[in-house]
């Protein structure tokens, strides 16, 4: 999160995920004056572990974080992402009332693959 670059949001966010070979990913969210050309912290950390373990990378679990301390869960994108290498995957965030847990399933139940 410390790393984020978000001169337009100023909402920091940082994202690391557990692989099924044990590995731990960080990312951040990068902002971009094209705003659609933003990426969030999850899909970061996503990206880099498929880079690093190929692509038959599995996610096991997932970590949000903000530097507002206010809810935060992964947007519909990230979801989408998240199920594509982790289907049973676990979502850590924060809620209204405090921090939170989720299978990805429960977050997108109509998450698909294409394998």
């Amino acid at each position: 999160m410390k790393n984020a670059y978000a001169p337009f949001s100023k909402f920091k966010v940082g994202a690391a995920i557990l692989t099924a070979k044990g590995h731990i990913f960080v990312g951040c969210n990068v902002e971009n004056s094209s705003y659609g050309m933003t990426n969030c912290a999850e899909r970061t950390a996503i990206f880099s572990a498929v880079a690093k373990e190929g692509p038959g990378m599995e996610i096991r679990a997932v970590a949000v974080v903000n530097d507002h301390g206010v809810a935060c869960s992964p947007c519909g994108a990230c979801r989408q992402v998240t199920y594509e290498f982790g289907p049973d995957a676990m979502v850590f965030y924060q809620g209204e009332k405090g921090p939170k847990q989720s299978l990805i399933s429960e977050l997108l139940p109509e998450g698909f693959r294409l394998k």
